[in-house]
């Protein structure tokens, strides 16, 4: 899978998520985030799924997988 391949398959995963997770606990979120991987056979490093985590927890709106994992 090349990275263009990896951040679509982790943008439809953090769409999902965003999309039922409203107000859900920080630990739920990475539970989903990291289940949603797994379903999809992308690798997510502990530290990605905490920062998409909090990003999707403090924006009640669309979130950016490649901005927020830019730089990795």
């Amino acid at each position: 899978m090349n990275e263009q391949d990896r951040i679509t398959a982790i943008q439809t995963i953090v769409d999902r998520v965003s999309s039922w997770q409203d107000g859900a606990t920080e630990g739920t979120v990475e539970d989903e985030l990291r289940r949603g991987a797994d379903e999809v056979g992308v690798e997510l490093g502990e530290d990605e799924i905490r920062r998409l985590a909090d990003v999707i927890q403090d924006r009640h709106r669309t979130v950016s997988a490649a901005e927020v994992l830019a730089g990795d």
